[in-house]
């Protein structure tokens, strides 16, 4: 059996105190009183603690570096944001190293911790929709390691981060849905939980409100990020008596979940259905009939979040909420009538 390498964290919980406290021990602190250092040290020693000579040669010889984690990196709206954050950071004199959390707290929750151990100069991140717990941020910020979130985010009072007008964005693509004939608009979206969801739902509900619409419970579906999941749900809402004629859609893998969907019920689009995600252009605009999408302008939100960032590994203090704007592009899935502008933009 492969031998189990003792690290912080290891020290930490069976200290029951946070790996800050445990590695100020270590380098001897003056935060930390003596009592609590030998305690660490004896620890330490008893578990053959050692530090990570490769983290530790990293910190010597490499270039800075800044860790990014990701939801799903295989997107092309994660794979935006990175190329942004990179062509920030190389301009700025730092390497970026990414990881990939596949929408698992576990796994984003261990990023963090091999970050921790490559001695970063800073973190950017996007939550995991299994993530409830934010210990693990809680931790980077007692440890005083620079932190920005993006997209999905959380402890506002505590980090940065850049996200998008999603409530303003899906309030207008609701109100174009309605304005070209459709009534019965159902929100498929990710789990409740999640900020960016929240955003999203909240703009979707005040144009039905604005336009006195009912808000049909039974329409408004918050499930599991993942196509099939996806795929399941909307099929059920439009096999069933009440079907809606519109959908809003709250990011790429449940859009073209949606979008398959109504194709497998035999419906058509828009006449039937119409259908507008907050998706990626490159995507939505080769698919038939071709999409109408909300559009991240995702490059520039890795290049903002890589400046947040920075700004806070340079000793800015401040607490930063910057919003990038998402564009409404308007093509052929969602107008139920004949005449309709070809685009808008926000």
């Amino acid at each position: 059996m492969k031998q189990h390498r003792t690290s912080l964290k290891d020290l930490a919980r069976e200290l029951n105190v946070s790996i800050a406290t445990v590695s100020r021990a270590l380098r001897n602190s003056p935060e930390i009183g003596h009592d609590m250092q030998q305690r660490v040290k004896e620890l330490a020693k008893k578990l053959n603690y050692r530090p990570n000579p490769f983290a530790q040669s990293l910190r010597r010889e490499a270039p800075k570096m800044i860790g990014v984690i990701v939801p799903n990196l295989v997107t092309h709206y994660y794979a935006a944001v990175l190329d942004g954050i990179e062509d920030e950071a190389r301009r700025e004199g730092y390497s970026v190293i990414s990881a990939n959390s596949h929408e698992s707290f576990d796994d984003e929750a261990q990023a963090v911790d091999n970050f921790i151990s490559l001695h970063v100069e800073g973190i950017i991140a996007c939550l995991s929709q299994n993530t409830t717990d934010y210990h693990h941020y809680e931790e980077i910020a007692e440890m005083g390691i620079p932190l920005v979130f993006f997209g999905r985010t959380c402890l506002s009072d505590q980090f940065s981060s850049v996200k998008a007008n999603g409530d303003e964005a899906a309030q207008m693509a609701t109100q174009h849905l309605i304005d070209t004939g459709s009534s019965r608009i159902a929100f498929l979206g990710g789990p409740n939980h999640l900020d960016m969801v929240r955003r999203r739902k909240h703009g979707y509900l005040e144009a039905l409100h604005e336009n006195h619409l009912p808000i049909d419970r039974d329409l408004v579906v918050c499930g599991k990020i993942d196509y099939h999941v996806a795929l399941e749900a909307a099929e059920k809402l439009l096999r069933g008596p009440h079907r809606p004629d519109a959908i809003l859609a709250f990011n790429d893998i449940i859009c073209f979940a949606a979008f398959t969907a109504i194709k497998n019920c035999g419906l058509r689009i828009p006449e039937d259905v119409a259908l507008i995600g907050f998706t990626d252009d490159v995507h939505a605009a080769y698919v038939t009939p071709r999409m109408s999408a909300i559009v991240d302008q995702s490059h520039l939100m890795g290049v903002r979040a890589c400046q947040l960032l920075l700004k806070s590994i340079n000793g800015d203090p401040k607490v930063y909420q910057e919003i990038v704007p998402q564009q409404l592009v308007i093509r052929e899935t969602s107008s139920k009538k004949a005449s309709e502008s070809p685009a808008v933009n926000k």
